[in-house]
């Protein structure tokens, strides 16, 4: 199994005939992804990439049945093109983006949370977004360094999926689904709302949790897995040499005295008893070890 998409994602993409919408949205394609239809403002009528183009997400939803939305719009319009994938119904919204002023998706994650009717999955701003290897990719991680397996992954970091995976796709341990939520200060979806998620998948049978430095997102992802996840866990943090006082990678990677520290992520997971590695190789080992128990 997989989790947030799989082989009934019918995915559109917003922002399809653009540059990146359209070299990620081809690769995606490529690699099996069900890519049902694009939506460009104004351009309407047209074929992209071998699928429709429309001018709102809802007519793509009417005339295609897609229920998954990628979103590549530009930063100021990014807000606003989330609530319209969410307003057509869409179940499933990945948003690329990066850049998107952060009071923008505060308005946006209260309204998904609390203000709207559905149960829409929002993943990201600023993140790579998901695979679920054999099955499909919404986003810009690399499929070729995946593989089907057991392991579920979730990070902050887009670029230490692409690491971490590739480690363990090394040592051939496959990967259930990766999900990168993004660093910025307000995500869409927090870790543990993923690790809800796998806990619920049966065929997910160890969980990797990438961090890094700042905010207190691992320390409660790790008080909240130790009596709900019921699965091994792994953590790995960025950030274990970072000078003190400097803010290091992305917005959310902000350390307030001794809380959001790479110490501090590391004591709440050895203190739930789920092993920390210290670098990406480590990471593969430790799951290997726990496979092999």
């Amino acid at each position: 199994m997989a989790v947030i998409i799989d082989n009934e994602t019918r995915l559109v993409v917003q922002g399809l005939t653009g540059s990146e919408g359209s070299f990620h949205s081809s690769r995606n394609k490529d690699y099996g992804t069900n890519l049902v239809a694009g939506v460009t403002p104004g351009k309407g009528g047209m074929e992209h990439l071998g699928v429709p183009v429309f001018d709102t997400v809802r007519e793509a939803v009417d005339k295609s049945g897609a229920n998954t939305s990628m979103v590549f719009v530009p930063a100021r319009f990014a807000a606003d093109a989330i609530l319209e994938s969410y307003d057509a119904g869409i179940d499933t919204i990945i948003t690329i983006t990066e850049h998107i002023p952060a009071l923008d998706m505060a308005r946006v994650v209260a309204y998904l949370r609390d203000g709207g009717e559905g149960t829409a999955t929002l993943i990201g701003p600023n993140c790579p977004g998901v695979i679920s290897p054999g099955k499909a990719n919404v986003g810009i991680i690399p499929g070729e360094v995946c593989t089907p397996g057991p392991v579920g992954l979730v990070s902050r970091s887009g670029t230490l999926v692409y690491q971490i995976v590739y480690e363990l796709t090394q040592l051939g341990i496959g990967q259930s689904t990766c999900v990168g939520i993004g660093g910025d200060p307000v995500p869409g979806s927090d870790f543990i709302d993923i690790l809800k998620k796998f806990r619920d998948d049966p065929e997910t049978e160890i969980v990797v949790l990438v961090g890094e430095i700042g905010g207190d997102a691992e320390e409660r992802a790790a008080d909240w897995a130790k009596d709900n996840l019921g699965k091994p866990m792994v953590g790995f943090f960025a950030g274990r040499e970072a000078p003190p006082g400097k803010r290091m990678g992305h917005a959310g990677a902000i350390v307030s005295g001794s809380q959001g520290t790479w110490k501090a992520k590391a004591e709440a997971f050895e203190r739930n008893d789920f092993p920390v590695a210290k670098n990406p190789t480590q990471v593969a080992e430790i799951v290997a070890k726990l496979r092999a128990k």
